[in-house]
């Protein structure tokens, strides 16, 4: 009995250890289990504060004075849209695709993990769609995947099983933080659809160059297929993996109620289309030489303490989502581009044909100046991209040896040639500190350099770079240039000829702003921006006799001289001796042509025909030239203002007055609001707003304002700028106008400054060097170069409807007393003697040399003595 019992205990004995065991594993799971997932939501989870604040990199966008996006910076083309401006038919897709109870459940759906697992992974059914749901698949974007190389099979499922908690963990926390509508657009914000679109509103831009909310179904089937594996779906490179995807999204549609059968037949039988495709980029879209410009002014004015972020940093353009509300008018751009381009392609024609077996590096020049000449022709070649490149093969290896030991040393080109000097004594540091080749505070670095052994290599990679230099600049090879016919053309040409012949394009710049408001409204850096990046807009040139309606306006209203007053064309000479002009030697300058008639103008003919003897004249009757740059410091051209050499930019010397001052159009152009403006001068600007992400404004733009002329002189003036465009020289357009032209000495500028009630335009026209220019007044007057630019401009503007611009707008009425300032009527656009009567008819018909101009240069007789270059 004794024993049988015995035997009866031991396997309850082995049943009550073995539960010991399996309470044993419960626990450790548990415990195991536990501080997994502790280890997990204590880990590297995205926390409640960076959820509330989920990080993206938001483009910048530009927008033009009518809401028109036409520009972007970004590190990630995104931007950032908002559940309300979902397009149906993305929402309809995402849930029907990706997640059907979206709305009911709160983070994970476990029917649909079973659904995977029983019909994707068993039965291989693409259109089951994904066990993840938006909200989990939101958590993948917000953490970064572990990588899985060098790990064992084991480990590899553990780091697998670790995300995937991890995803749930988040997925979790994003449904108690945010409402659905705003995971799932956070959601399509978020994830990258390659080709460099982030977000899907980048994304449809660039796949169908549109924005979402206008997609077609198939589109938006398209952009939602690529949510579960862009790369494989990307309709560029895999278009038939794309077009099936497309079309199980297009099924699921269908399945749930939001497309019938015949629509789904239709839109699942038509092939892809990417004739829209077009990766975004920075300098993409109009006005490129603006948004150059704009690039700067930004990141400038967003260095400035009143416009940082609340947490004391700077705004990013790249990455920040700023809305940067413009005030240029794309219709008024496209027009300004337009007449650029049109009018500069009949300028380099003819550039060509006057300059054909001519060089103009050695073009009636002596040896100073050839040897300033072919300077900057090195100084152009040496700042090439293939030049660039050359330098760093040779001399980047021994360079970063060198800065390895003298950190941030100088070593430039001219450095390394004064220091090679200096080796073989053949010249001492001081005399390269005193030039200012090398910088004193580096002399002990200098010193050493030359002592050592690295001055050896250094002069051995330079002189092998100069070497190869000259081989490869002066061998032919197939490269593309610019041509105004194709925008580039594919030519075998050495890249010194290349540099030479870009750089013989004449260049233009136009700026078009609202007298009123300041706002410009078309900017024009330039023509060929790919290949001419320097803008031309805010470049310092000599403005010619631009300048001369501002003398004009200074001699009436603060000398009192009569516009009817009458003065001898003759020469006048300005002295040493003379109060205030400040000048060394006598002064005795010619009109443009070099001739005097010796007859009498009165102010009007001689602002229309430019006579620079007048403007002397007037001149010597103020007696100084710091009241004219009184009067154009009140226009908005600062008096103290000076150029990179130091010197003033409005000289305090009599030669100011016939436009030996260097000035920009946008100077130019704010100048000339004052006259269209009442005699008030507007600062031009060009951003009217900028907002943060969230919409808060963190600028406005305010132009400057002030009164410079009293109106009535101001309507004194504004008759006179009418005048020159009556006549004989009226340019065919609607509008009230006036207008003054300018040239300078060797035809190296040539200016046109046009005003209507409503817009004020400067343009420039010439060379980026002196010597690109034309070599007769015939082809190098501002009236034949620069004039009808603004003319083809307005006209453009005022057959355009879209713009509505008032062709019937009128100046400010004059005040009081201006008939009697101007009753000099019959003086206006008549010429002093019957000589320029004559010739005065000859230039009425102006139109008519036209198309002259595009076919062959003027004889020099077709124009009149006193058709000089400022009308």
């Amino acid at each position: 009995m004794e024993e049988s019992t015995n035997m009866m205990n031991k396997p309850r004995k082995w049943l009550k250890y073995f539960l010991y065991f399996i309470w044993a594993a419960l626990l450790i799971g548990f415990i195991t289990l536990f501080v997994f997932l502790s280890n997990i939501s204590n880990g590297d989870l995205p926390s409640f504060q960076e959820l509330e604040n989920p990080k993206y990199d938001l483009a910048s966008v530009v927008y033009d004075a009518n809401g028109e996006a036409f520009g972007k910076y970004f590190i990630e083309n995104r931007e950032q849209i908002s559940f309300d401006q979902i397009s149906p038919h993305i929402y309809n897709a995402l849930l029907s695709t990706e997640d059907l109870r979206y709305y009911d459940h709160t983070g994970i759906d476990f029917r649909a993990l079973l659904r995977v697992a029983f019909k994707t992974v068993l039965l291989k059914k693409e259109s089951s769609g994904g066990g993840s749901t938006i909200s989990q698949q939101l958590a993948k974007l917000l953490f970064r995947r572990p990588n899985l190389s060098g790990k064992s099979a084991l480990g590899k499922v553990m780091a697998l099983v670790e995300v995937k908690v991890k995803e749930w963990f988040t997925a979790i926390k994003l449904e108690k933080q945010y409402t659905k509508d705003e995971i799932m657009a956070m959601y399509l914000n978020k994830f990258d659809f390659i080709n460099g679109a982030h977000g899907i509103e980048a994304a449809s831009q660039t796949y169908f160059g549109k924005s979402q909310e206008f997609l077609a179904p198939e589109e938006a089937a398209t952009l939602v297929g690529m949510l579960k594996n862009p790369s494989l779906y990307n309709p560029l490179r895999f278009p038939e993996k794309s077009e099936n995807r497309r079309n199980v999204v297009l099924g699921q549609l269908k399945k749930y109620g939001h497309i019938d059968q015949i629509s789904f037949d239709s839109l699942s039988s038509k092939k892809l289309n990417m004739e829209d495709f077009e990766r975004d980029a920075h300098d993409k879209g109009p006005a490129p030489h603006f948004r150059s410009e704009l690039t700067k002014w930004l990141k400038e004015l967003l260095k400035k303490e009143e416009y940082l972020k609340p947490d004391g940093t700077a705004y990013n353009i790249y990455t920040d989502g700023l809305q940067i509300n413009t005030t240029i008018d794309l219709a008024f751009q496209k027009h300004a581009e337009q007449a650029v381009f049109d009018h500069m392609k009949t300028n380099q024609a003819k550039y060509w044909k006057v300059w054909d077996n001519k060089n103009p590096w050695t073009y009636e020049a002596d040896e100073t100046q050839k040897e300033l000449r072919l300077g900057v022709l090195e100084r152009r070649l040496k700042e090439s991209d293939r030049y660039l490149a050359l330098h760093k093969q040779y001399l980047g290896p021994i360079k970063t040896k060198i800065r390895n030991k003298h950190a941030d040393l100088p070593l430039s080109e001219n450095v390394i040639k004064a220091l090679i000097k200096v080796k073989d004594q053949k010249q001492r540091l001081s005399h390269y500190f005193k030039n200012n080749t090398l910088k004193e505070r580096y002399v002990n670095q200098y010193k050493d350099l030359v002592t050592h052994k690295d001055m050896d290599e250094l002069r051995k990679q330079y002189n092998a770079l100069i070497n190869d230099y000259k081989t490869v600049f002066d061998t032919p090879v197939n490269m593309k240039i610019y041509d105004y016919e194709k925008g580039e053309i594919e030519v075998e040409m050495s890249p010194k000829d290349s540099v030479k012949y870009h750089n013989q394009h004449l260049q233009s710049g136009l700026l078009s702003v609202d007298p009123k408001s300041g706002h410009i409204k078309a900017w024009v850096g330039g023509v060929g921006f790919k290949y001419f990046k320097f803008d031309h807009v805010n470049s310092k040139r000599q403005v010619g006799s631009t300048i001369k309606p501002f003398v004009y306006a200074t001699a009436i209203s603060l000398q009192g001289i009569s516009p009817c007053q009458e003065f001898e064309d003759i020469q006048y000479t300005i002295a040493p001796g003379d109060v205030d002009l400040f000048v060394d030697e006598e002064w005795s300058p010619a009109n443009a042509n070099e001739k005097f008639t010796g007859n009498l103008y009165n102010l009007y003919q001689g602002l229309l025909y430019s006579k620079n003897s007048i403007t002397v004249r007037l001149v010597k009757e103020l007696g100084s030239v710091d009241v004219i740059r009184e009067v154009l410091h009140n226009c908005g051209i600062d008096k103290k203002m000076t150029l990179p050499s130091g010197r003033l930019a409005v000289p305090r010397l009599p030669s100011m007055v016939l436009g030996a001052a260097d000035l920009s159009v946008r100077d130019m152009a704010g100048a000339y609001t004052t006259f269209a403006n009442n005699g008030n001068y507007t600062e031009p600007i060009f951003v009217s707003t900028i907002r943060d992400k969230s919409g808060k404004v963190i600028f406005t733009g305010i132009p400057e304002r002030k009164k410079a002329i009293n109106p009535l002189y101001n309507a004194v003036m504004v008759d006179m700028l009418m005048n020159n465009l009556a006549g004989g020289y009226n340019l065919g357009i609607k509008s009230k106008a006036g207008g003054k032209t300018g040239t300078t000495n060797d035809f190296a500028d040539a200016w046109f400054m046009g005003i209507s009630p409503n817009l004020v335009t400067g343009i420039w026209v010439g060379g980026d060097d002196n010597w690109i220019r034309f070599l007769s007044l015939d082809n190098g007057q501002g009236f034949v170069m620069a004039r009808p630019i603004f003319q083809n401009y307005m006209k453009k503007i005022e057959a355009d409807e879209s713009i509505n611009f008032d062709i019937d707008a009128n100046f400010a009425a004059p005040p009081d007393g201006f008939q009697e300032i101007t009753d000099c009527a019959r003086y206006k656009q008549q010429t002093p003697d019957a000589e320029l009567q004559e010739t005065t008819q000859t230039q009425s018909t102006y139109d008519e040399f036209d198309d002259e101009f595009e076919e062959e240069e003027f004889e020099e007789e077709e124009f009149d003595e006193e058709f000089d270059e400022e009308f």
